[in-house]
This record gives structure tokens, C-alpha cells and sequence, in this order.
């Protein structure tokens, strides 16, 4: 598969072809995904090389420390991103404010924002829940991602927008809009890997679909790990194991000379 360069990112755009991307933080997810075509993953800074390593021709946009209050600082930010891109990123997600974001843009650092729906502001708005729903709140969804053009990002993940006001947000704006349960009018479709692999036990967003079952398939192999363990177990308790076969032999002249020598 071909690497994907913001020059291929805006060319789908600008053509109306979607494209996909996945969260994940297990190199072998990463590497199912390029094997299956997935252009874009999402992924945090603590495991990008291991990733990068794994899925080396895809789009890797990386979070966490570019995310970090602590950096919550422009000089901070663009050391940050530098730092990601040189760790094998291509672009940088954050929801710090729009200085931080102009001053990586300035340098030529992709930067993603993050409007809609953001669950460490979710308080200001009233938990969790749709943002955009009504007509003020749509108008500061579109202010809000405008503001984020300004600044330089590349493109903002929209998350939870009703599905009309996305698409024509999308359609007014140059950047990006990465649709996190926000409908069909983004220009990439954005889902967590557990939700698609059915490895989240827990509640399951409406806008996601499960595509497989690996929890169940998880759950036998971890019956299978238990029943070796235990096995391993009561070969040891009965002196079953170690058996001949894993024994290492010594000679008998040898062994006699060691027995005197420890006399």
C-alpha cells in the first residue's frame, strides 16, 4: 500500500472520495489495518514507534503528549510536535488552544483540533451528549472549526454532530473533517478499533459498528492459557515434569570428579 501525504489527504477531499481511520494502540491491529487498506491511524505517543514500525506505509496521526496540559504553552507545542514527527508521526492531534496550534502550523507541523463533542469540556455543555443540535450550538460547531482553519490545522475531528450540519460544515471549509459519529459528510470516517474488532466490553457508541467478535474468540484463548498453566502446574506437583526428554545429562566421570571436589 502507498503512503498517503496531505497533498493525497486533500486530493480525496477535493474529489468527495472518504476516507478511513482507526484508533489503536497494538502494533498487530496496525498492521491488520494496513494489510486491510485502512488509511489512516490514530494512535498515542507512547507506542508510535512500535506502530510506525509495524504499519510503515500508512498516515499516523499521534496524541497524548501534544495533548498534554503540561505543554499547554506555543514553544511547548511545537517541541512536542517536532518531536512526534521525528518519532515517525505525520501529523499531531491536540485540543490545546489555537496559539499552541498556530505556532506548530508556522512551522510546517499537521495539526489536528478537535470541535463537536470533546470529553474533557464535556462539563461546559452538559455531560455527554450531541453538540450541535441546535441552531446556535451548529453555528459555534462551524465558528469553532473556522477558527481552527485559521490557526493552520490540516483538520479537525468531529465528534458526535448531527449528521447534516457535518456535512455542511465540510462543505464550507478547506481542512479536514474527520466525522467521529457525525455522519457520512466528513471527509474520513474515525472509529476505535475495539469498537470495530468487538473487543469493547463496554458500552458501544451508537455511531459505531461492530464488524467482528473477538472477544469471545479472546475469551477461548485465554481458557486455552489457563488450562496450560494449571496443567503445568500438576505435572510439577506430581513430579511428572520435568520428564527425562528435558533433562540435561552429565558424564559419570565427571560427575564423580564434581561429587569429589565438593567433598
Amino acid at each position: 500500500m502507498k503512503k498517503l501525504t496531505l497533498h493525497d489527504l486533500f486530493k480525496a477531499k477535493k474529489e468527495r472520495r472518504p476516507l478511513t481511520q482507526i484508533y489503536t494502540d497494538d502494533p498487530l491491529e496496525a498492521q491488520a489495518c494496513e494489510e486491510a487498506g485502512i488509511d489512516i491511524l490514530m494512535t498515542i505517543t507512547l507506542n508510535l514507534k512500535r506502530l510506525r514500525a509495524a504499519a510503515p506505509n500508512m498516515f499516523v496521526i499521534t496524541t497524548d503528549k501534544i495533548n498534554d496540559p503540561q505543554i499547554a504553552s506555543p514553544d511547548a507545542a511545537v517541541s512536542a510536535g517536532f518531536q512526534a514527527l521525528n518519532n515517525g508521526a505525520d501529523a499531531v492531534y491536540t485540543s490545546l488552544s489555537h496559539e499552541c496550534v498556530r505556532a506548530m502550523a508556522r512551522e510546517k507541523i499537521p495539526v489536528v483540533g478537535h470541535v463537536g463533542y470533546v470529553p474533557y469540556r464535556s462539563s461546559w455543555y452538559g455531560g455527554t451528549r450531541a453538540v450541535g443540535k441546535t441552531a446556535d450550538e451548529a453555528i459555534q460547531v462551524y465558528r469553532d472549526t473556522l477558527a481552527y482553519q485559521e490557526a493552520g490545522a490540516i483538520a479537525v475531528e468531529m465528534e458526535i454532530v448531527p449528521h447534516r450540519v457535518a456535512t455542511e460544515i465540510a462543505k464550507r471549509v478547506n481542512i479536514l473533517i474527520i466525522s467521529m459519529g457525525s455522519g457520512t459528510g466528513g471527509d474520513i470516517q474515525y472509529l476505535y478499533a475495539t469498537d470495530v474488532l468487538g473487543t469493547n466490553t463496554g458500552h458501544v457508541p451508537r455511531h459505531a459498528k461492530v464488524y467482528g467478535n473477538l472477544h469471545a474468540e479472546l475469551q477461548r484463548v485465554q481458557k486455552l492459557r489457563v488450562d496450560a498453566f494449571r496443567s503445568l502446574k500438576e505435572d510439577v506437583s506430581s513430579g511428572t515434569f520435568p520428564e527425562p526428554k528435558h533433562l540435561l545429562e552429565v558424564a559419570d566421570r565427571e560427575f564423580e570428579s564434581f561429587l569429589a571436589g565438593i567433598e
